[in-house]
């Protein structure tokens, strides 16, 4: 399906049919790039950036790639084609058309859901915005702004949905997406992993490796929903969501890779010396980014869940790969939850344990990338191995928020935590000497930061000095 690039706000959905709607958002779309450049990378709007562009909404030959102005970039709407056919797969309305319209009774929950995954995508530009001024190369920082430009066409995505769909409630949320800023004291972000800070490149790479991956499970539920654009939205979405997990769990990699280097070269654990970071220091990195995602997915037992499944409006994880009735009114679940100060195993109703379920997904998925880092320890032939510490650590909700638990799953006293949790967490210090590493950024092709490697290959397979950012 190709994308008009004719138009003022490229598409293919047929924007220039609808004048009403294409004057709404002509009239959003300069508020969006006022918030870009007051908001968006810091003092990179003159940059020229070796971005890819979708060209088309299908899965082969859907990018290119070339020099662009990030303000110049072209924002626009990309949904997956349509299929004619397509029923919706579970819950009561299973077997019935998915929906091109908006049902009366489903207005207030589809808004609200599209609205709380619009919010992620310029919340996570925010967070991200001074990181280009200390980028271990010009790699890493185009591929910053490669995926703060594709957070930026997410929120359009669903802007899109709100303005096309409902009315004069949409445009308001529309609005209040670019009014909202990450960390803001008084309109802060709605989920809070998306207004924590994101002060360093260890801290980014484990976001994109960890936050990243709930988006893609979040876009992968909505991509099953009985509404047909959200699930053609996000469809597209998943497509560009790919990479951000690639920087993400490469660029751990690459870290991993040059500490253990540095360990081997120098015969010592005592890579700080060395202006390196150190393997239990990313530890505790991924504990809290791990734990912090987490509590993304919401409450173990939700009712919300449940609800939402019934309707037909968010799905299961490839729901229709799912080899069950997709009702799920007598199915149950076995899951983790707390009781009595304790951890318990319970069996519960399917329904009722959707969140979890999908939690379950993400850690399995989680899992498969530090099989990938702890590799490259193994085979410098270094005893240590990275780990997904304990579902129930350090979480702020569900069951466990009231629990004190070690990223073993150990139950201890608020005291025995307090006690242990420099050792489980980044301490202030620990978050100082990263942050000390972070120098200038280094901006001659195909130079790095000393705590990172390169990667194994260039972007679009350009060579490793390649210029991927030109300063003006």
């Amino acid at each position: 399906m190709a994308i008009d690039y004719t138009q003022r706000i490229p598409n293919n959905v047929d924007l220039s049919s609808d004048r009403r709607l294409q004057r709404a958002l002509e009239n959003w779309q300069p508020r969006f790039l006022d918030w870009w450049k007051d908001m968006g990378p810091d003092g990179a709007m003159n940059f020229d950036v070796y971005l890819r562009t979708a060209i088309s909404a299908e899965a082969n030959g859907w990018a290119n790639f070339g020099c662009v102005k990030m303000p110049d970039y072209r924002w626009g709407i990309f949904l997956a084609g349509q299929d004619p056919n397509r029923v919706i797969a579970y819950g009561d309305n299973k077997g019935k058309p998915a929906w091109q319209e908006v049902p009366g009774e489903l207005r207030s929950t589809l808004r609200r859901l599209i609205v709380t995954q619009g919010d992620t995508e310029p919340a996570s530009v925010e967070q991200q915005r001074l990181l280009g001024k200390t980028a271990p190369s010009l790699y890493d920082l185009r591929n910053l702004f490669q995926i703060n430009c594709e957070e930026g066409r997410h929120l359009w995505a669903m802007v899109y949905l709100l303005h096309a769909y409902f009315g004069r409630d949409g445009r308001e949320e529309a609005e209040m997406l670019l009014e909202r800023h990450s960390g803001d004291p008084d309109k802060p972000r709605i989920l809070g992993a998306f207004n924590e800070k994101t002060p360093d490149w260890l801290s980014f790479f484990m976001f994109t490796y960890f936050t990243d991956r709930d988006g893609k499970y979040q876009l992968a539920s909505l991509a099953e929903s009985g509404f047909d654009p959200l699930a053609r939205s996000c469809r597209f979405m998943l497509i560009e969501e790919a990479h951000h997990m690639f920087v993400g769990e490469s660029g751990v990699q690459r870290i991993v890779q040059r500490t253990c280097d540095l360990m081997k070269e120098h015969k010592t654990d005592d890579v700080r010396s060395l202006g390196a970071i150190d393997l239990a220091t990313m530890q505790k990195y991924l504990n809290f980014h791990f734990s912090v995602s987490l509590d993304l997915f919401g409450q173990e037992a939700s009712t919300n869940a449940a609800n939402y499944y019934t309707m037909g409006v968010k799905g299961r994880y490839l729901e229709t790969r799912i080899e069950d009735d997709h009702v799920l009114t007598d199915s149950t679940f076995d899951m983790d939850t707390a009781e009595a100060n304790r951890i318990v195993r319970k069996t519960v109703p399917a329904l009722s344990a959707l969140n979890e379920r999908l939690r379950n997904d993400y850690v399995e998925d989680c899992a498969k990338g530090l099989l990938r880092w702890n590799k490259v320890i193994a085979d410098a032939g270094i005893t240590f191995e990275l780990k997904l510490p304990h579902r129930a650590f350090n979480r702020r909700i569900g069951a466990f928020a009231e629990l004190s638990v070690t990223p073993d799953g150990k139950v201890v006293s608020e005291a025995e935590w307090k006690a242990g949790e420099s050792k489980w967490l980044p301490t202030p210090e620990d978050r100082a000497y990263v942050t000390s590493l972070m120098g200038p950024a280094v901006v001659e092709p195909g130079k790095f930061a000393n705590w990172i490697a390169p990667p194994q290959r260039g972007v679009n397979n350009q060579p490793a000095n390649f210029e991927y950012v030109r300063f003006n």
